[in-house]
C-alpha cells in the first residue's frame, strides 16, 4: 500500500498556493519584561543572590528585551536585588545598546584597553554591593568568568540557572502563542514537502523548498534548520554529511522549523515514498505508541525524567533497547523549546524537574534500525492546568500521516 499524500504536486505549484500567515500573532510586548524581572527577583531572594549577571543571547533578550549577539567583547547587563538593570558594555556600542535596549538601565562603558570585569566589580560596589553570592547566567562564556574572578575576591560566583531557567520554562500565554503559530506553519510546510517528492528529488533541493515554503508564510529568515534524509541516512538521527537523493519505496525523514517573533517551531515526520514494508510499519505504529507513552506520562507533578522513563519502558517491553542501544531509542524522549531550540526542561531519566503548567518539550522518542532506516515522529507538548496539549496533531498513520482521508 502506498503513503497518502505523497507525491503528485510541484514545487512552483505549492509556493503558489501558500498566503502568508505569520501576521496572525503578534510578538511579546514590552509590558511582559518588567513582569520576568520581577519574578526573577523572586527567585533570586530564594537562590540568596544580590545581583545576576546576563551575557548576550537569549537570556539578555528574555530579561531586558535587549537583543545583541555574544562575541569576544563582554556586552551584557547586571540585574540587581532592587530590580535596577546595569549594561556593561564597550563604550563604542553605548549608542548601539540605547537603541536595542528594551528594560531601561544604566549603561556602563569600558574602553578597548580596559577591563570590563573590573568595571562590573566596581558597578556592583558602588551599588552597596559588597559581598555575597552573585548569579552568573550559565550561557556565558569561560572567558568571562575567569575575568570576574580574577578581578575580585569578595564575590562567590554561582550558577543562575535556577533563575534564568526558573523562569523560562513557564512560558506565558503570549510565549504560547507565538510557538502555536510557528508550530502551525511548520506544520503546513511538512504537509507540501510531502507532496512535492519524486524520485530522485535531492535532499538539497527539498530544503531549499522548505527554507522558501517558510518565507512564503511570512517567516522573513525562513527555515531556522533543516534535516531532509532518505532511506538508510534517515537512520542517523542528524543527518549524514553527504544525504542521498531519494528512491522509491524508501523512508524519508524531514525535521525542520522557524523562527517567529524570536520563538522557534520544531517538527518531523518521516514516512515511506512508495510501498510500505511490515518492518517499516512495525517500527512506525511502535515509535507512535512510544511518542504516546511520553503524552500519557506527562502530567502535572510528575519529573521530567519519568517520561522518558516511561517511554523506555514501553520499548523494552517490545524487545528494542534496553536504555541506549540500537535498535532502539539513542537519545533522550526530548527537549525543552522557545527562545532557544534546545533548552529546559529535558526529558531525560535524570531530570528531576517537576511538570508545571507553561512548560513546552518535544516529544520525539525516535527509533532506529542500523543499517536501514529511522523513524522519527516529532511534536511539542505544552502543560496546561488540566494537564498536557499537542501544539500541532500527531501524525495519523504510517499509510495516511497527515491524516488527510481521516
Amino acid at each position: 500500500m502506498k503513503t497518502i499524500g505523497i507525491g503528485g504536486s510541484t514545487i512552483e505549484a505549492e509556493l503558489a498556493a501558500i498566503t502568508p500567515k505569520a501576521q496572525v500573532v503578534q510578538p511579546i510586548q514590552k509590558s511582559e519584561f518588567p513582569k520576568r524581572i520581577s519574578k526573577a527577583l523572586e527567585l533570586m531572594k530564594t537562590a540568596d543572590l544580590k545581583a545576576m549577571y546576563l551575557h548576550a543571547g537569549t537570556n539578555l533578550y528574555y530579561f531586558t528585551g535587549t537583543k545583541w549577539h555574544a562575541s569576544e567583547r563582554m556586552v551584557g547587563a547586571l540585574i540587581l536585588a532592587d530590580g535596577s538593570v546595569h549594561y556593561i558594555a564597550p563604550q563604542f556600542e553605548e549608542g548601539t545598546i540605547l537603541d536595542f535596549m528594551g528594560v531601561k538601565g544604566v549603561i556602563h562603558g569600558w574602553e578597548e584597553h580596559e577591563s570590563p570585569f573590573a568595571l562590573l566589580v566596581s558597578v556592583l560596589k558602588e551599588n552597596g554591593i559588597t559581598s555575597g553570592n552573585i548569579g552568573i547566567d550559565e550561557a556565558t562564556p569561560f572567558f568571562i568568568v575567569d575575568g570576574i574572578l580574577k578581578s575580585q575576591s569578595e564575590y562567590t560566583l554561582v550558577n543562575a540557572k535556577s533563575v534564568t531557567a526558573g523562569c523560562r520554562m513557564i512560558k506565558s500565554e503570549a510565549e504560547i502563542a507565538i510557538m502555536q503559530a510557528a508550530m502551525d506553519i511548520t506544520m503546513e510546510v511538512h504537509k507540501a514537502v510531502a507532496r512535492i517528492l519524486k524520485p530522485g528529488i535531492a535532499a538539497k533541493t527539498v530544503e531549499e523548498f522548505i527554507n522558501e515554503a517558510h518565507k512564503r508564510y511570512g517567516i522573513p529568515t525562513g527555515s531556522y534548520f533543516c534535516i531532509v534524509l532518505f532511506g538508510v541516512d534517515s537512520s542517523f538521527p542528524h543527518g549524514v554529511k553527504s544525504p542521498k537523493n531519494l528512491e522509491d519505496n524508501e523512508v524519508v525523514l524531514v525535521d525542520t522549523g522557524c523562527m517567529l517573533h524570536d520563538y522557534i517551531s520544531d517538527i518531523t515526520r518521516t514516512y515511506v515514498f512508495g510501498d510500505i514494508t511490515d518492518e517499516h510499519r512495525k517500527i512506525w505504529n511502535l515509535k507512535r505508541e512510544a511518542q504516546f507513552s511520553a503524552f500519557k506520562a506527562a502530567q502535572l507533578g510528575n519529573t521530567c525524567g519519568s517520561i522518558d522513563v516511561d517511554v523506555r519502558n514501553t520499548l523494552e517491553e517490545n524487545g528494542l533497547g534496553p536504555d541506549y542501544k540500537v535498535p532502539g531509542l539513542p537519545h533522550r524522549t526530548g527537549h525543552g523549546i522557545g527562545l532557544d531550540i534546545h533548552e529546559w526542561p529535558y526529558l531525560v531519566r535524570t531530570d528531576t524537574t517537576i511538570l508545571e503548567a507553561g512548560m513546552c518539550f518535544s516529544n520525539e522518542p525516535m527509533l532506529v534500525i542500523p543499517n536501514k532506516f529511522g523513524i522519527r515522529l516529532e511534536d511539542h507538548i505544552y502543560m496546561t492546568e488540566d494537564g498536557p496539549k499537542w501544539f500541532t496533531e500527531p501524525a495519523h498513520s504510517i499509510e495516511d500521516p497527515f491524516g488527510i482521508s481521516k
